[in-house]
């Protein structure tokens, strides 16, 4: 009889663990060798300079794995710290991030998104149907107050999705968004970007470069240039139709954009009662108009003569509205007490992967 031989057979393993992009895996050699600092001196001589926690040094594999070393323990990184400064310090999670260091992308990262389904057709002509009967029992053009008019829905979809992607790319660039704050340390609630002119909260003027970095503020896209004008008269024809007697001109001056600050909210964003007040004395006099653009989640906005939230008017600004206010009404005090999240246009988030938050663009003439 053949006597069978036993062989030994092994068989490899390869796990994979998935990690929230805000941790750092770090080696348990290194744990020891840092356990072992305070110690022996002569141990402390011959060893290699360590990283610490917020270096880029990272034991994990390309491939998603973890790498042939033992890992110890995990140590959360600080937050808003990013490993990729050119992506922004967010995940490309439906989270909320504001980066204090380096560009912020307003825009979630498609490559690192988890597994998400496209919107079905069924859902997009869904929301088409639900758009165009938006527009039939809401006004499209509303007269809030003498020199103030809110075009809703004015921005097509098509033009809300390239003023995004315009936005993104001059965001991530040189003079590009980051979180604006004063002397004494305080933040703003929101990312800012600059256009034509770089508007320094601090001192309370606009200036040719940015004053914490030397960037020069990009210049205003001319397909951007000419939305605004196209507003501005939408604007006119409405108030000749509606406001008969009423000179247009005056009420609403024309303007042609020179500067323009874009803003981006997040969930938790929100900007206080303020005038915008630090264009030149020439702008001002005239009531040139300033035009706001919104897109993505909805916002409530204040307005009114006074600094006083209670006495404040309030109107809901949606993706793709519109509103101008010039002549009397250019030194209102308005702000914004908080963002409505998820109610961003399903097909302007699916195209464009915007980030939670409010995009807002404020042209104005120096």
């Amino acid at each position: 009889m053949r006597r069978s031989t036993s062989l030994p057979i092994t068989i490899s393993y390869r796990f994979f663990v998935l990690l929230p992009e805000n941790l750092i895996l770090v080696p348990s050699e290194m744990m020891a060798g840092e356990r072992n600092l305070g110690g022996d001196p002569r141990r402390r001589q011959g060893m290699p300079q360590r990283r610490g926690p917020g270096d880029n040094e990272v034991s994990v594999s390309r491939y998603g794995g973890c790498s042939n070393r033992a890992i110890q323990t995990i140590i959360p990184t600080k937050s808003g710290a990013s490993l990729d400064s050119r992506s922004g310090a967010c995940s490309s999670q439906h989270t909320e991030c504001d980066s204090e260091i380096g560009p912020f992308d307003i825009c979630m990262r498609r490559g690192r998104s988890p597994v998400k389904l496209n919107l079905s057709l069924l859902e997009v002509n869904r929301e088409r149907r639900r758009e165009q009967e938006f527009s039939k029992t809401v006004p499209q053009k509303l007269y809030l107050r003498p020199g103030m008019v809110l075009l809703k829905n004015f921005i097509k979809h098509h033009d809300q999705v390239r003023i995004i992607k315009i936005c993104q790319e001059l965001g991530i660039g040189p003079g590009g968004f980051y979180k604006p704050g004063y002397g004494d340390g305080a933040k703003l609630h929101l990312q800012m970007m600059c256009l034509g002119k770089n508007w320094d909260p601090e001192k309370s003027l606009y200036e040719d470069k940015r004053s914490y970095d030397g960037a020069m503020p990009p210049k205003i896209p001319v397909e951007l240039k000419k939305l605004v004008e196209d507003a501005i008269q939408a604007s006119h024809d409405f108030l000749g139709r509606n406001e008969k007697g009423t000179n247009v001109d005056e009420e609403l001056p024309r303007m042609s954009p020179d500067i323009c600050i874009v803003n981006f909210y997040n969930s938790n964003g929100r900007l206080g009662l303020h005038q915008d007040k630090d264009e030149s004395k020439s702008s001002l006099r005239m009531g040139l108009p300033v035009v706001s653009f919104s897109l993505g989640d909805s916002a409530e906005f204040l307005y009114g003569v006074e600094r006083n939230t209670e006495k404040a008017e309030k109107v809901q600004l949606d993706s793709g509205d519109v509103l101008l206010f010039g002549g009397k009404s250019r030194h209102i005090f308005h702000g914004v007490p908080h963002i409505k999240p998820k109610t961003a246009p399903k097909r302007l988030i699916e195209e464009t992967k915007l980030r939670p938050g409010r995009l807002n663009l404020t042209f104005r003439q120096y």
